[in-house]
């Protein structure tokens, strides 16, 4: 996956990039800061892109 493909990423989390993206551009942002701000936001919040299924074992309930 190239540097920047916004593939992985569900519809919600694209959806909360471009509504933070909007918010940052009306405080006067620029169009590129902003994009970048909001990703970073997106990703701080939900860890990035779609996670694949973990194949790790589960800790026994003790």
């Amino acid at each position: 996956m190239p540097q920047g493909d916004k593939s992985k990423y569900t519809d919600k989390q694209k959806r909360q990039a471009e509504h933070i993206e909007e918010g940052y551009e009306q405080k006067g942002v620029s169009e590129k800061e902003a994009e970048a701000r909001a990703w970073a936001t997106v990703n701080k919040n939900d860890g990035g892109g779609k996670k694949t299924g973990g194949s790790g074992r589960k800790k026994a309930d003790i």
